[in-house]
Order: structure tokens, then C-alpha cells, then sequence
């Protein structure tokens, strides 16, 4: 089969033949790849930023956001069948440790990640795992799902954290309202009543974030913070979720985080430089967030086939991958870009 492998870091990957995964394990599944996002992680990959985190040994295939249709399946599992149309939870899991147990499932102590530590679904086939299968409606094209496996939960699984604090009157600031950017909008619209102000460099983001329902739209020009504390009575958001987190964009965030709120951290790429006397005179919080669990992914499934969240997408075949990498790369993807197999 084809394979986007990654053989040398800071390096383009390669699209070569390789062999066909199989079905080894009791809870084995293969599944036939017909989406697979292509993300900014996976930039970060080529550049070596996941390397020591992952401990992966190279040459491998990326991927890790990945929709399809089951193609086989080891002998205990009984939850899908051969034929069935899946998405794919990033991080097969084991079941049995306490994250598990707890439904924390993205911190299971024996979970793997095809993609970043194991070989991905940029390719043909995947081989993952039944506790990794969500089966959709037969009728669901997985080409237009498949980023909601990881872009979508790691965006919903924030706005799933913050809902608490988003009660009606406040303000929740989404900052880039790009890959992750716009399904947060449309989840924050799903789950709450506040009023979503987007910031973004980008007029094209920030057309399709008023079109997605974005309740105010700030262009990144330098005088953005400003802006935005003047939307809000010079207060600050209650909440700041930061789909960008480098190149400044991250100090930014934290400066429009009101007295008391909340700045969740969900991009990344750079350090946060906070005083900690800032941090205490105002008793402002920085959240870290890590994809989503199982569970958010159903939820988020529920959400996208009711049309609540929909992904907007520049689609491209396996064998234009590396177009694909370099377009997302340079900021021509509006949405997310998807590998179509």
C-alpha cells in the first residue's frame, strides 16, 4: 500500500509502498483509510518538536486524524463489523488502568498514538485498535469527518472544560480561528450562551468565523488586545482559548484574560512568559489541554451529524501529500486540510 513516511527529520516526508497492516490481536481492527487530516502537529513532527516526547524510531507513516471503513477486525472484537464507516479516536487505549477507568482515556498509561509514536493513517490502511472506533451513519463520507478525530475533540474537549465557566453574559475569546479555531466557535455556539469574540491575522478566518457565528471579529494588527479589552468594558475575557500559542499570540491571550478567568492553552510551538505576581494579584489560571477523550469524540459525532459542527475542508489526494503539508505550512488552508486515499 501507499505511505506518507517520515525517514529523516526536518526533511519532507516520502510516499513509498509499503506492506499492508493485518489484524494480529484479539482487539485488532484495520481499517481502510478515507480521510486523514493533515495537521499542523504534523509540521511539528518534521521539525523534530515531538521527537523526544514520542520516542518513535524512524523511518514511519504520520497521521493521526483518520476516518474510514472497517476492512478487518481481530477475533474479540464485537463492536464493529467488516464493512462498518468509523472515526477514529487518536489514542487506542488499554481499558483496564485508572485514566481509563476514570473516562480520562487520553491519559491512559498504556495507550499508543498512531502518528506520533506508532505508524499513522496517511496511507492506505491503519491498523488501531476496537476501543478506537466510533461507527457513523453508513451514509457519513469519512474524507468529511476524519480531522474532527483530533483537531475536532481537541477544540471540543477545551470549549467541554470551559462551558462551566461561560454562563450567559460573558465573553469568551477564541484566539485563531483557524484548523482547531473554527470548530471551536461552533462548539462554543453549542454549548453555551456567551458571547464569542474571534481574533485572527487573517480577514479570510475572520469571515468565515462571522459566517460560523462568531458574535465579534478582531483583526491581529498589534492593536488587537486593545480591541478586545474595549469590547469588554476593559475587563478581559472570562475566558481566552488560544488555538495559536506561538509567535506572541500566546502572551496576547493571557493580556485579554480578565481578573479571575481563564486562559486555556491548546496550541503550541512557544513558552508563555507570565510573571507569576501577575498570575497571583489576579488569580487568572492557564490550562493545559490534550486532544479529548473517547467520549468527547461521540459527543462532538452527535453535534456533527445533527449539522451543528462542520468541518471546512481542502481536500487532496494520497499522492499530493506533500502539497498538502507545504500549503498548510504556508497558511493557504482555510479549515483543515484532508488526504483523501
Amino acid at each position: 500500500m501507499k505511505a506518507v513516511r517520515l525517514h529523516s527529520y526536518h526533511e519532507q516526508p516520502v510516499i513509498e509502498e509499503v506492506p499492508e497492516p493485518t489484524a494480529k490481536e484479539p482487539f485488532d481492527v484495520v481499517v481502510k483509510i478515507g480521510g486523514a487530516g493533515v495537521c499542523r502537529t504534523d509540521l511539528h513532527i518534521i521539525e523534530q518538536q515531538w521527537a523526544e516526547k514520542s520516542g518513535v524510531t524512524l523511518p514511519y507513516t504520520i497521521g493521526h486524524e483518520n476516518a474510514g471503513w472497517v476492512h478487518e477486525v481481530g477475533p474479540a472484537v464485537s463492536n464493529v463489523e467488516v464493512g462498518d464507516t468509523v472515526i477514529l479516536h487518536p489514542t487506542p487505549t488499554c481499558g483496564l488502568c485508572h485514566a481509563c477507568r476514570a473516562g480520562d482515556d487520553m491519559h491512559c498509561v498504556n495507550s499508543s498514538f498512531p502518528g506520533i509514536n506508532a505508524d499513522g493513517g496517511m496511507a492506505e490502511y491503519l491498523l488501531t485498535s476496537a476501543r478506537a472506533c466510533i461507527k457513523l451513519d453508513p451514509e457519513t463520507r469519512p474524507e468529511d469527518v476524519a480531522a474532527l478525530a483530533d483537531a475536532g475533540i481537541t477544540a471540543y474537549h477545551a470549549v467541554r472544560k470551559a462551558a462551566p465557566l461561560l454562563y450567559p453574559g460573558t465573553v469568551c475569546v477564541v484566539n485563531g480561528a483557524g484548523g482547531l479555531g473554527h470548530i471551536g466557535i461552533q462548539s462554543l455556539k453549542a454549548l453555551t450562551a456567551a458571547t464569542v469574540v474571534v481574533v485572527d491575522r487573517n480577514a479570510d478566518a475572520l469571515e468565515l468565523a462571522g459566517t460560523l457565528g462568531a458574535d465579534e471579529t478582531v483583526l491581529a494588527d498589534g492593536k488587537h488586545v486593545d480591541a478586545v479589552l474595549d469590547l469588554t468594558g476593559g475587563n478581559g475575557a472570562e475566558v481566552v482559548l488560544d488555538f495559536v500559542a506561538e509567535q506572541g499570540a500566546q502572551q496576547d491571550a493571557f493580556a485579554m484574560t480578565r481578573r479571575a478567568g481563564s486562559h486555556f492553552v491548546i496550541g503550541y510551538g512557544s513558552n508563555i512568559d507570565i510573571p507569576t505576581i501577575d498570575i497571583i494579584s489576579t488569580e487568572r489560571n492557564v490550562v493545559g489541554n490534550l486532544v479529548g477523550t473517547y467520549n468527547d469524540l461521540a459527543e462532538l459525532m452527535v453535534l456533527a451529524q445533527a449539522g451543528k459542527v462542520t468541518l471546512h475542508t481542502k481536500k487532496y489526494p494520497l499522492d499530493n501529500a506533500l502539497d498538502a503539508l507545504a500549503d498548510l505550512d504556508a497558511g493557504r488552508v482555510r479549515g483543515r486540510a484532508i488526504l483523501t486515499p
